[in-house]
């Protein structure tokens, strides 16, 4: 038998329920209106007021996209897509609606392609049982939200997130939540959204603290990168290269255009085609217009944007192999590969053995993806840690033994231990059999602690004292780790 639970919102009365556990949790709560019809590529419009009480005990639609069934990612990275118009939602996790509660707002990941709100393993029932308002996002994602041409309004996925936090501004507090204690955090393309969203002036004051897994702020592209993709989409579907003529086209046309463009960028990740993206191989993720996003976000925060936002940041010890072990690609990486893939990252062959050197038993493939690992993610992240000034720093490096005990510290594997769900069965095939309970809790508590006070349990970092916190099975503050590795990207990223 459902408890039901009713809270008012300034659009209608929603009701949730209580669970067996005593949390109260509201799925599919409407922030906008349905992103369809005449609010297609358009900025987030706000929803229709309801009368009588919305449902709220089921998680709402998620945002159209290209999800693969079967394959390896597939099986580690869950992920649920749900169909329907009105997915721009949100779903709200809290013990009780009185109080002033901490509130933390989770921005998922899925290199701005993939994605939803209704993972299990994201369910926040942990955070409110530890004191915290947890709320979860939908946003538009792949060429609904970051599609653009140069006319129009870009970046519809990031006004989205913008106006969701709105949302939580006005209405949290019928939760039991604190307006003015707001974190956002997010992984992968959500980390790049937090560092996106401390960018961009109409986010500003709508969040006090944030923290960004494995993703920083390198990872925005020029309009004329923007325009490249767009006009690629518009070749292969055969049609004029604008917003509207593209979306006169089939959804499923569309998502098979998109999987055609992401194969092309893998196959040839020329500058000359695809500007920024050949680096990082995502065709569609914020773009710098200059207006709504003025430069890149690591620009900003060193020029002052944020300054007053706590900020945790952080990465996986081991990255980039989420992308090279489970298809097999990494065994067949050789020294010669290595050279070469290394130095499109700026590397010459005297840096490279820098890495050679830290790893003598390892193989070509295992020291290339240490090298974009922290191309893409260590070394991003802690340039925003070097110009921010008040944030704190961690590495997450406690190694899956699932894909033949090589999946390791990868991309995506820390997520579990976060929401301390690490026994949800979407973590299982990356997590393994087992996985240390003590350390999802240690690393769960640290955020918690980082949402409630700005103080997750150690010190902040600054290159005077690169004082970092490496979780573990026996977690432990690390001093300048690997600096030699560090180093090598002085003036290169």
């Amino acid at each position: 038998m459902k408890i039901l639970h009713t809270v008012s919102t300034q659009y209608g009365d929603v009701n949730g329920i209580k669970t067996e556990q005593g949390i109260l949790t509201f799925k599919g709560i409407p922030y906008a209106a349905p992103p369809v019809g005449i609010n297609r590529f358009q900025p987030p419009k706000p929803p229709v007021p309801w009368t009588g009480v919305k449902d709220a005990t089921e998680y709402g639609p998620t945002p159209p996209q290209v999800t693969p069934n079967e394959g390896p990612f597939a099986e580690l990275l869950p992920n649920v897509v749900i169909p329907g118009d009105d997915y721009l939602n949100l779903n709200i996790w809290a013990s009780d609606t009185t109080g002033k509660k901490p509130v933390m707002v989770f921005i998922y990941g899925g290199a701005f392609s993939l994605g939803s709100d209704a993972v299990s393993g994201y369910d926040g029932s942990n955070f409110a049982r530890d004191g915290i308002v947890a709320v979860t996002i939908n946003y538009r994602i792949g060429i609904e939200g970051f599609l653009w041409f140069g006319d129009g309004v870009p970046n519809l996925g990031m006004l989205d997130q913008i106006a969701a936090l709105k949302w939580v501004r006005d209405n949290i507090a019928n939760f039991g939540g604190d307006p003015d204690n707001v974190t956002i955090f997010g992984e992968s393309a959500g980390g790049m959204s937090v560092c996106t969203l401390i960018a961009m002036k109409e986010a500003q004051g709508l969040f006090r603290r944030a923290i960004a897994e494995s993703g920083a702020g390198h990872s925005v592209i020029s309009p004329s990168s923007a325009k490249l993709i767009g006009t690629r989409l518009a070749e292969i579907l055969g049609v004029e290269p604008t917003r509207e003529a593209i979306g006169q086209v089939s959804p499923e046309k569309v998502f098979a255009a998109q999987g055609q463009l992401g194969s092309e960028i893998l196959a040839k990740p020329l500058v000359e085609l695809w500007g920024e993206a050949a680096f990082n191989l995502m065709p569609f993720e914020p773009v710098v217009d200059g207006q709504l996003l003025t430069a890149t976000p690591i620009e900003c925060i060193a020029n002052g944007a944020g300054k007053d936002v706590d900020i945790l940041i952080g990465t996986n010890s081991q990255e980039f192999r989420l992308f090279l072990v489970p298809e097999g690609v990494l065994p067949k990486i050789t020294d010669s590969a290595l050279n070469t893939l290394a130095s499109a990252y700026g590397l010459s062959v005297e840096t490279i053995q820098t890495y050679r050197a830290n790893r003598p038993d390892e193989s070509p493939g295992d020291v290339l993806s240490a090298i974009i690992t922290d191309w893409f993610y260590r070394i991003p992240a802690l340039r925003v840690a070097e110009k921010h000034g008040n944030t704190h720093v961690y590495e997450f490096a406690w190694g899956s033994p699932a894909c033949d005990h090589s999946l390791g510290a990868c991309h995506g594997i820390e997520l579990g231990f976060v929401f301390d769900n690490i026994n949800d069965p979407g973590f299982a095939n990356m997590l393994g059999n087992q996985p240390p309970q003590e350390l999802a809790t240690t690393v769960h508590k640290a955020w918690v602690n980082f949402a409630t006070s700005g103080n997750p349990g150690w010190d902040t970092y600054d290159i005077n004292n690169r004082v970092s916190m490496r979780f573990d099975v026996v977690s432990q503050i690390t001093v300048d780790d690997r600096a030699d590795e560090r180093s090598v990207w002085d003036g290169i990223r």
